[in-house]
């Protein structure tokens, strides 16, 4: 079984930033990719940004320019730095990870973390 945990929310004013942290751990032999999703009061979640193990990156229209994903493979653990918030930005944001538990199991199970309130004021 794998654990992520998030951290790194909060309550910030418009223009500010916040940084996100999401540690896994477990039975983990690598971690293929990793993102960021956010979902507001309704049933879509939006990805937020993602990243591959070699390090590629991706990122919604809306947030390109203000947000950065990075990973820190040693630690199994993503980041998401945000700056320049905006009030639209509120939202709840959880990780996911696609792990591989073993070296000998080829197959990848997809795994979410718990998420974290991210609330930008006005």
């Amino acid at each position: 079984q794998v654990q992520l945990v998030e951290s790194g929310g909060g309550l910030v004013q418009a223009g500010g930033s916040l940084r996100l942290s999401c540690a896994a751990s477990g039975r983990i032999f690598s971690i293929k990719n990793m993102g960021w999703y956010r979902q507001t009061p309704g049933p879509r979640r939006e990805v937020v940004a993602g990243i591959t193990s070699d390090g590629s990156t991706n990122y919604a229209d809306s947030v390109k320019g203000r947000f950065t994903i990075s990973r820190d493979n040693a630690k199994n653990t993503v980041y998401l730095e945000m700056n320049s918030l905006k009030p639209e930005d509120t939202a709840v944001y959880t990780c996911g990870a696609v792990v591989q538990p073993t070296a000998t199991m080829r197959n990848t199970f997809q795994y979410w973390g718990q998420g974290t309130q991210v609330t930008v004021s006005s």
